[in-house]
């Protein structure tokens, strides 16, 4: 039977539609990119703001209709959005045959990777029930059972890698503690929870061995990884364990926080060559009235001291941050307060969004909520400021030399194209190689080749070898 799979949303969304992807592999079923010649269409949803609530019902509306035109037998949603809304979703989208509630199995199931794996058994039984009869499905569900309690590791080892043949994400921990006031993770991923060492450096040596070299380390908090099981933060010593493993060669770590960037962290990210001298730090603001509405744990003086140590320490640090414009409250003072220090302190990567307001979160019972307009003002502003920094750093870059990973060409194959030690997949920029060899063939891919910069194309840089 051939299955189909849609991932929506962040690159944590995508492991959990990989796992899937292996579970229903090792089962025996054709997985198929195309969702025309899908029995089963699975969507994984993201809920996590307004625009990515509209995508996930606008998708489910597109794939249904391969029930009525194509050979589609079930549609299934599963994901954020189902995590928050799934009894509304069934009343609205009748179209949708399996509607699956990730946390229905995770409170039975402390583990998240048995829960993980529970959760698709019951698919894998709702869709035999079509196909077999009532005994012989007993058979596979008790099956199903005996495999995920021995080993409940099953899912992350049994991935079904999608990024590509360079680099994969490993997530290092699950959900998150920190309760900012405007986030509804926690209330759809639940408490934080991290991975033992031993199993994440397990995953990375299998990465390794398929060939990608480039592992990215992520998790809602990475920075506040092992406290939960470890007693105190040890993203430092997960990394000295990675940079063993001989067949990677560069990693790379995203969203760590600016409370918990520790003086060792930064050692081992100065002095291993093999990690990614990147940090991705959401600051989300500046004003410390807004970052105290926020239940940040922070304030801008850490802010301020964690980026000039980082930049004082690491030669040639790159740090990119995101910040939210129009949170309630936001006052003109606090909105030219981030402006001011973004223009000051001029951010590597910059991204921004507007605040969109998270039912059953605080901030969304906040009264001082600002004017749509007033957002998307601030929005534009900071994104202008930022487009002119981005403009200024990567002169900058003219003339010097980087490392460069290849993953591919352009289209018109002028170029090699990859990326640099600076740049993360699908957020940041792209090195563009100018290709004069014409012998040059795709056994270049997933090679590092030097190149110096020559120019600049908005956020990408073009290089010559």
């Amino acid at each position: 039977m051939n299955i189909g799979f849609i991932s929506l949303g962040c690159s944590k969304n995508l492991v959990d539609t990989e796992m899937m992807i292996g579970i229903f592999k090792d089962k025996e079923y054709t997985i198929v990119s195309d969702p025309a010649k899908a029995d089963i269409i699975l969507i994984n949803t993201c809920g996590f703001i307004d625009k990515s609530k509209e995508e996930a019902i606008d998708t489910i509306l597109e794939m249904a209709k391969y029930k009525e035109n194509g050979k589609c037998k079930l549609l299934i949603a599963t994901g954020c959005l189902v995590e928050r809304y799934k009894d509304e979703l069934v009343k609205l989208l009748p179209e949708v045959d399996i509607f699956m509630k990730y946390k229905d199995y995770a409170e039975e199931n402390k583990d998240s990777n048995i829960a993980i794996n529970k959760m698709f058994d019951e698919i894998d039984t709702l869709l035999k029930k079509k196909n077999s009869n009532k005994k012989e499905e007993g058979k596979n569900k008790e099956k199903s059972k005996e495999k995920v309690n021995n080993n409940d590791r099953l899912d992350f080892l049994n991935r079904v890698y999608t990024t590509g043949d360079t680099y994969e994400y490993i997530r290092i921990s699950e959900g998150c503690d920190n309760r900012c006031t405007y986030c509804a993770i926690p209330y759809i991923r639940g408490r934080f929870v991290s991975r033992k060492i031993e199993d994440i450096v397990e995953e990375a040596k299998k990465i390794g061995k398929s060939g990608r070299t480039e592992i990215i380390l992520i998790g809602q908090d990475t920075s506040k990884y092992g406290i939960d099981i470890y007693g105190k933060p040890v993203l430092d010593k997960l990394l000295k364990e990675l940079v063993k493993i001989n067949t990677i060669k560069r990693i790379r770590f995203l969203y760590t926080y600016p409370e918990d960037i520790s003086d060792s962290l930064i050692d081992v990210v100065k002095n291993e060559k093999k990690i990614c001298k990147y940090f991705d730090i959401p600051i989300q603001h500046i004003s410390d009235s807004v970052l105290r509405r926020m239940n940040r744990k922070t304030n801008s003086e850490n802010i301020k001291n964690v980026i000039n140590k980082l930049r004082k320490n690491i030669p040639g640090v790159v740090i990119r941050s995101t910040v939210m414009v129009g949170f309630p409250g936001e006052t003109e003072e606090d909105f030219n307060e981030l402006y001011d220090f973004i223009k000051e302190y001029k951010f590597d990567k910059l991204g921004a969004f507007s605040y969109s307001k998270e039912e059953g979160t605080p901030a969304a019972r906040i009264k001082e909520q600002i004017n749509g307009n007033t957002k998307r003002a601030r929005y534009n502003k900071i994104m202008k400021l930022q487009k002119a920094i981005s403009n200024e750093k990567e002169e900058e870059l003219i003339g010097k030399e980087f490392e460069i990973l290849v993953e591919g060409f352009s289209e018109d194959g002028i170029y090699l194209v990859g990326r640099t030690y600076m740049d993360s997949p699908d957020i940041d920029g792209l090195a563009y190689i100018i290709n004069e060899d014409p012998d040059v063939d795709e056994s270049i891919i997933g090679k590092y080749v030097k190149a110096k910069v020559v120019d600049t194309d908005d956020y990408d840089i073009i290089c010559r070898r």
